[in-house]
């Protein structure tokens, strides 16, 4: 993986807003990364400074190893889940299309 990629990937995940969350999946379209599990590896590699919280997995759950901090770090923000499953049609976010500039981005 090259550094632009890398850094590209860690500015999409800084712009995910309180409040919140989107999937590594849409992190890796958004971004352009090749998959969701490279977003997963930068976060775990060079993540502490990100809200890393508002990433989940693609079903709404987080990260099994951090399921209580991931949770309760979301509850702070005003997202709530049903267990330890956020409901991603309303809370998932949507970036906003002026943001891309015409990059083609789905989110």
């Amino acid at each position: 993986m090259d550094d632009e990629l890398h850094e590209r990937v860690r500015e999409v995940i800084a712009s995910v807003p309180a409040g919140s969350v989107a999937t590594y999946g849409d992190i890796a379209s958004v971004s352009g990364a090749p998959s969701p599990r490279l977003v997963g590896r930068i976060l775990g590699e060079d993540g502490q400074d990100l809200p890393w919280h508002r990433i989940l997995r693609a079903d709404g759950t987080p990260a099994p190893h951090l399921v209580d901090e991931q949770l309760q770090r979301l509850r702070a923000e005003g997202v709530m889940s049903d267990g330890q499953r956020v409901d991603l049609r309303k809370y998932r976010w949507q970036r906003d299309p002026a943001d891309d500039a015409g990059s083609g981005a789905l989110f």
